[in-house]
C-alpha cells in the first residue's frame, strides 16, 4: 500500500531496516554455529557396519605398499621406476615410486 505520510514511511523503512538486521543477525549465528559445531567423535560411529571391511580393506592397501616397497628396492633402473610409475593407479604407490626415483638419481649424482 502507498502512503503520503513521510513519518509513517520513514517508521516502515527504519522496521524493514530492523528485520533487515535481524535477519542478517541470525545468518551470522546460524553459520558461527555450524562451523564451529564439534565434529562426531568418529565416522567409525556412523558407519559401524562396514567398518570391520573398510579395516580390512585399509590393512590390505598397507600390505600391498609394503610389498611394493620392497619390490622397489630390487629395482635399479630409472626406466623401469618410470613404467611402473605410468601403470600405477594408486596415489601412495605412485608416492612411493618417486621416492625411489629420487632416491636412485640422488645416488647416481654420488
Amino acid at each position: 500500500e502507498a502512503t503520503l505520510d513521510l513519518a509513517e514511511r520513514r517508521r516502515i523503512r527504519s522496521a524493514i531496516r530492523e528485520l533487515q538486521r535481524q535477519e542478517l543477525e541470525w545468518d551470522e549465528e546460524t553459520l558461527a554455529s555450524k562451523r564451529f559445531r564439534p565434529e562426531r567423535s568418529s565416522h567409525r560411529q556412523d558407519d559401524k557396519e562396514n567398518w570391520p571391511q573398510s579395516r580390512c580393506l585399509e590393512e590390505e592397501k598397507q600390505a600391498a605398499l609394503a610389498a611394493l616397497s620392497e619390490q622397489l628396492e630390487a629395482i635399479t633402473t630409472v626406466e623401469e621406476l618410470t613404467k611402473l610409475l605410468r601403470a600405477a593407479g594408486e596415489y601412495e604407490e605412485r608416492k612411493l615410486i618417486r621416492a625411489a626415483i629420487r632416491k636412485l638419481r640422488a645416488e647416481e649424482i654420488e
